[in-house]
């Protein structure tokens, strides 16, 4: 078992450096239980406290049963060692960025956007746009660029293994991502701005089933490594609402030698726990102490995303300083108008019609102009928006923040507008009689 063991780990290295994942999972279908990757099982940690469950799931591989000289494999390295892959981080514009202390704006919202525009399906949310309609893709890209977006993140939110099975189209899932990573690429060259690869919630783990740790580690591994070998400055690690999770993706980004973006989500689900309200990941472990633990163990960057409006999203952003976070902050809210009541999009919706009916609490610019605001006081250097918003908000925020975005240019300006502008404005420039404003023409 033991020389198996050793003998699967060195292919399955092998396989996932020049292959990617689809001729790891063919092979393993072949290949006896024993013979597979063992990830150690952490002890389950009663839940009564946030503090207690931080030492969380997240396994490692078991290096104790691999073979050291009874076989000759040059290959064979644990998976905590392993390096099939490198992007070296000299020169790396993140980084760069990062150090300098200035904001950055992550423009986030793709799944969203896309679907108001007809090419992404609400329920399965499965980002087949990149291969069908790659020109709306980089154009929402370009968009998001010219309001200020200092990041171009490749559009794989849910291009992974799992979502691409859930459709029957597994066979595309490679294709998919480096399609999608290609589209960011150039436009992220065109423009001068960074590159970045992202991974997000697989929707397969569980805290309490070891197999899924084995499963969601390989489904972030190939997807790392396709972006690294795209080109990638640097990996966001986006709406992880397990701790757990959260762990096995940063360890799975460090492998590949790229700064890791690592931000949660707190969600209240369907099921009455009401744990975002909490602050409480679904694992339980307060996003104060999921947020010290994985910036302790590597990510440059760790906070919040998705499912918190700009307004609800900075209770916990100021729980997370009022504890001594000091480490720099990510914050990308929603582009909707959560409330203290329902903190959460989806508690916005009424039943039946889930992310569908949320236009109507749809967040103005006005409300993004104030959460950039918010988080200059608290000192938030890494700021964004996510689901539901669009490239007016992203302008919104990266002015409010100190930056001057091309479509800057055009901001509102009431002045000129026949019924609503100013008098003065409109005499000089030989309009006034026309007007609707008091006094015209006389």
């Amino acid at each position: 078992d033991v020389i198996l063991t050793g003998c699967f780990l060195a292919l399955q290295q092998q396989l996932l450096q020049i292959g990617g994942g689809m001729m790891y999972h063919k092979l393993a279908s072949r290949v006896p239980q024993v013979a597979r990757m063992r990830l150690s099982r952490a002890p389950r940690v009663p839940m009564s406290s946030s503090a207690a469950s931080v030492s969380m799931y997240a396994g490692r591989a078991d290096t104790s049963r691999l073979p050291t000289a009874k076989v000759s494999l040059p290959a064979i390295q644990t998976l905590n060692k392993a390096k099939p892959f490198s992007s070296g981080v000299e020169g790396n514009k993140f980084l760069t960025m990062l150090a300098s202390g200035k904001p950055i704006v992550c423009a986030e919202g793709y799944l969203f956007e896309l679907e108001k525009r007809g090419y992404v399906q609400i329920g399965p949310f499965v980002p087949e746009v990149s291969l069908s309609h790659p020109e709306a893709v980089k154009q929402l890209h370009r968009e998001f660029v010219r309001a200020g977006s200092d990041i171009v993140q490749a559009f794989t939110y849910y291009a992974n293994r799992a979502k691409l099975r859930l459709i029957g189209k597994e066979d595309r899932l490679e294709a998919l991502n480096r399609a999608a990573l290609r589209i960011a690429r150039e436009v992220a060259e065109e423009t001068g701005t960074i590159l970045a690869g992202n991974v997000c919630n697989t929707t397969m783990y569980n805290p309490s089933d070891p197999e899924t740790w084995d499963e969601v580690r390989l489904m972030f591994r190939e997807q790392i490594a396709w972006a690294a070998e795209e080109g990638a400055e640097l990996i966001i690690g986006e709406t992880l609402g397990y701790y757990g999770e959260a762990v096995i993706a940063l360890e799975e980004i460090q492998r590949s030698g790229l700064p890791a973006v690592i931000t949660f989500s707190l969600a209240n689900w369907s099921d009455g726990s009401k744990t975002g309200d909490h602050f409480l990941l679904h694992d339980n472990v307060h996003i104060v102490d999921a947020c010290k633990q994985i910036h302790s163990k590597g990510a440059k960057v760790v906070g919040l995303n998705c499912h918190r409006g700009p307004e609800t999203i900075i209770a916990p952003l100021q729980a997370l300083r009022d504890a001594g976070c000091d480490f720099p902050l990510a914050a990308l809210p929603v582009g909707y108008q959560c409330t203290a009541d329902k903190p959460t999009m989806q508690e916005l919706s009424s039943p039946g019609k889930m992310y569908s009916d949320l236009d109507c609490h749809t967040a103005t610019r006005y409300d993004f102009e104030a959460f950039g605001k918010e988080c200059e006081r608290l000192g938030i250097q890494y700021v964004g928006t996510c689901c539901g918003a669009a490239a007016h908000h992203v302008r919104a925020l990266a002015m409010a923040v100190g930056k001057s975005p091309d479509s800057g240019a055009f901001v509102p300006d009431i002045t000129k507008h026949f019924v609503y502008g100013k008098e003065e404005v409109l005499q000089d420039a030989g309009n006034l009689k026309g007007s609707f404003l008091s006094g015209a023409g006389s």
